[in-house]
């Protein structure tokens, strides 16, 4: 191995995809068991590698650790020269370039870190640099605990270094916000899903957010100039970071198609996931596929509240997935916890129809459309980014939907 990233359980890692952006196409994923570890260093089979959970702090004796890394505690990026391993952080760069995107500031503020590893002394270090006035780290078992946490609801700033909301427990938050009436920035270090559940109720209430995918970039960027040498120059940098995020952001978002039932999701989306090279996914299909039976079958015959269960474990489960074109139920909407879910990896097209436009043959619950439409519409208006109205041009609609993508 040339160059990868090193850690217990990587199958969900972004990492190789990111550092092939920046053109090191010789990036592996490398799984190592704890008792791995120190003969993985002490053989040095590499010329460089990225540590993840829960290596960070294991590798520090191995390396000869520079200041950052010495400060922080902590180690994620090390570079083999002539045998002997060098240890540097660039998750700091990363955490306080995620933190600058998303305009939050530590100064004078009372920050408190959720978890206490090695991104947790990356997050504290950082804070401690952009002047807060006062950082506390929750531990599940320390002085400052999950049992205690209330003490510290008057923070101003909250930051989530625990894997709690990550892929596949993408339902999970590390605690509930609505005691924290002083919050004015919420930062989860997770980026899969893009956007956690701690993050989506944090932007519910009007709080400011980041998300981990801007700090994965940039730490790699860092991590990419030191496995090459290459010296950093801050406005050729920035470029390249942000370059490499907007295809981040692409590449693992899922493109969510919302809007009234006979709109067009179905056809539309089956074209653009072509055009897009991703996977289509239509959620009535997949319920339909696993119960054997047809949407009007399920809804005439069971009620509607029995499919709209099925429906949100189908939603559940497949936008938790990235890089597919998902066409959704009319009724999709409706339901928070569909929305939520949608939300977490979505870039959410609105297909907007003239009524008299809908197709309504063999769908029960297309009956009263003027009623179903003023009862949708702002939960469609809502929860998308972008709004197409349809036309009977599919190759025109698809065409909008590309450039309102870019």
């Amino acid at each position: 191995m040339k160059y990868g990233l090193i850690g217990k359980t990587l199958i969900h890692s972004y990492s190789k995809t990111i550092h092939g952006f920046f053109g090191n196409h010789d990036y592996e994923l490398v799984e190592i068991p704890p008792d791995g570890v120190a003969d993985f260093l002490q053989k040095a089979d590499f010329l460089g590698v990225n540590v993840t959970i829960p290596y960070k702090e294991t590798v520090m004796s191995h390396c000869v650790l520079d200041d950052h890394a010495q400060t922080i505690g902590c180690v994620n990026t090390i570079v083999n020269k002539n045998g002997i391993l060098y240890g540097y952080n660039t998750d700091y760069f990363g955490f306080t370039y995620m933190a600058k995107l998303a305009g939050i500031s530590f100064n004078g503020k009372k920050v408190v870190v959720l978890g206490s590893g090695g991104a947790s002394k990356t997050a504290a270090c950082a804070g401690r640099d952009g002047g807060a006035g006062e950082i506390v780290v929750v531990s599940r078992n320390g002085e400052n605990n999950y049992g205690n946490i209330d003490r510290h609801a008057d923070c101003d700033v909250l930051v989530n270094t625990t894997p709690v909301g990550m892929f596949p427990g993408n339902r999970n938050s590390p605690l509930p916000l609505a005691g924290f009436k002083r919050l004015s920035a919420v930062i989860d270090v997770v980026y899969n899903p893009l956007r956690t559940k701690l993050l989506l109720e944090a932007k519910k209430l009007g709080i400011a957010t980041a998300g981990g995918l801007s700090m994965l970039v940039a730490q790699a960027y860092r991590a990419h100039n030191l496995f090459f040498g290459i010296e950093s120059n801050e406005q050729t940098d920035l470029a390249i970071i942000a370059e490499a995020l907007s295809r981040a952001e692409k590449c693992f978002s899922n493109i969510v198609l919302i809007g009234m039932p006979g709109c067009g999701k179905t056809t539309t989306g089956r074209e653009l996931a072509k055009v897009c090279g991703r996977e289509f996914v239509d959620t009535d299909k997949v319920i339909e596929e696993r119960t054997g039976r047809k949407i009007p079958d399920i809804i005439n015959e069971d009620g509607e509240g029995r499919f709209r269960e099925l429906e949100k474990g189908v939603i559940a489960e497949v936008a938790a997935q990235t890089n597919q074109v998902i066409a959704t139920g009319g009724g999709s909407v409706l339901a928070e916890e569909n929305r939520d879910a949608l939300a977490q990896n979505g870039i959410v097209i609105f297909l907007e129809c003239p009524l008299e436009y809908l197709a309504t043959t063999g769908r029960p619950l297309s009956v009263d459309l003027e009623t179903l439409y003023q009862r949708r519409l702002p939960l469609y208006k809502s929860l998308c980014q972008h709004t197409i109205t349809v036309s009977a041009d599919l190759a025109d609609d698809i065409r909008r939907i590309q450039e309102a993508l870019q």
